[in-house]
């Protein structure tokens, strides 16, 4: 199992520089292999990152001396995201043809240019016979080809063998993201409860296990007046101007800070979800459908669905527990959580309600949570309602790792 673990970096002036420089040779060598990609392909030549990472290797100390001053994986590693590149490219043609997803999820690889991509460097360790530790970690430290110790914000939390180092630059911060391989050793629960939860806008999850519930951060909300002025005042700037340099790199700040917010919310939400619950049940939302709502595509966006259950996924099977996805047409809000009855005229704007049943009070999200953790036994087997019936799976099973 290979897992991957980001700490920001504290680099000096020296070092810093040396980033920037790596960023460059791997941006200039991502856009040299693009263009030659181009070029053979037009000629009739059938390309490949293989043959251009050799023909680089040819040419660039003679014509690119230059690169000497980085380390060689910068280059070598950019032409291979440009081959994954492509490959993904050719895979969502396909996709399209046989219409699995519209034309314009399909992305044509293009050039990169400094200020507007990510800048970022690859580092491999044991790739070079002569240096098999190319990459090493001591601490809050970690080493790194041709620039030697750079200090850390925090120790590494894996124990295994560090696979790769991908140094990135966000705002006007370093981040090294460690690719570390853990041996693969099944664990079990130590829990054999089932927990539901509901995901909504006014609270970012309810539980049915009566915990209370998690308020969502709503970073974006919080800083958007800041956000527009800071906006307004980077296009007023002149362009090339280190008045707008500065500019871009306040309001690159504030976007890491709110992305940074949500990301902490998240991460807290799901590590407690994984530790408190053996199986997990949450819906399987159309974030889609709801983002082309206007009155709530902001406030859905500043959430983060899809994150959530990116972060469930891999968290459960670390802990040794399974997500459940209940099918989305599942009924969850409108089923009664005490009789099952459907209510059937239930309103999206409607938070709580009562069963003309049982006449049992309903918070909404309550009773959504409550029906999800049910799921497995009242609704695995069952057709979900006409509506859905042969649309969607039913469930999506993750099991231990």
């Amino acid at each position: 199992m290979t897992l991957a673990h980001r700490i920001r970096l504290i680099p000096s002036i020296e070092q810093e520089m040396y980033f920037r420089k790596a960023c460059g040779v791997a941006r200039f060598a991502y856009n040299w292999a693009l263009a030659e990609w181009q070029r053979r392909y037009a000629a009739g030549e059938t390309p490949n990152e293989v043959a251009l990472r050799k023909a680089l290797n040819a040419i660039k100390y003679a014509q690119f001396p230059w690169m000497r001053e980085v380390t060689k994986n910068a280059p070598q590693q950019a032409i291979k995201n440009l081959g994954r590149a492509y490959a993904t490219f050719f895979d969502d043609i396909k996709k399209y043809r046989r219409s699995e997803i519209p034309w314009k999820r399909v992305r044509v690889p293009n050039f990169k240019k400094k200020g507007k991509s990510r800048d970022s460097f690859r580092a491999d360790n044991g790739t070079d016979k002569q240096h098999p530790d190319a990459v090493a970690v001591d601490g809050k430290r970690v080493k790194l080809p041709v620039i030697g110790w750079v200090r850390m914000r925090e120790e590494v939390r894996f124990a295994g063998r560090i696979v790769s180092v991908t140094v990135s630059r966000e705002a006007d911060a370093w981040y090294a993201s460690f690719s570390i391989e853990v041996p693969e050793e099944p664990v079990a629960h130590v829990l054999a409860n089932t927990v539901g939860v509901d995901l909504g806008v006014s609270a970012l999850a309810t539980r049915s296990d009566d915990v209370p519930k998690t308020s969502a951060p709503k970073p974006l909300r919080r800083y958007l007046k800041k956000l527009k002025r800071l906006s307004r005042a980077l296009s007023r700037k002149q362009r090339g101007s280190n008045n707008r340099a500065k500019a871009k790199t306040t309001l690159a700040r504030l976007h890491t800070r709110i992305r940074h917010i949500r990301q902490d919310a998240l991460h807290k939400l799901t590590t407690d979800l994984v530790r408190t619950a053996a199986t997990i049940v949450i819906e399987d939302l159309n974030v889609a459908g709801m983002l082309a709502n206007r009155h709530l595509s902001r406030a859905i966006a500043d959430l983060g669905f899809f994150e959530f259950r990116r972060q469930v996924e891999y968290k459960t099977a670390m802990a040794g527990g399974a997500l459940i996805v209940a099918n989305r047409w599942f009924p969850s809000s409108k089923l009664c959580s005490v009789c099952e009855t459907k209510n059937e005229a239930l309103e999206l704007r409607e938070r709580t309600w009562t069963c003309a049943s049982c006449g049992a009070s309903h918070d909404r999200d309550t009773n959504a949570a409550r029906n999800l953790a049910r799921y497995p036994e009242s609704w695995a087997g069952s057709a979900c309602g006409a509506e859905g019936a042969g649309r969607r799976p039913q469930t999506t099973v993750k099991p231990a790792a």
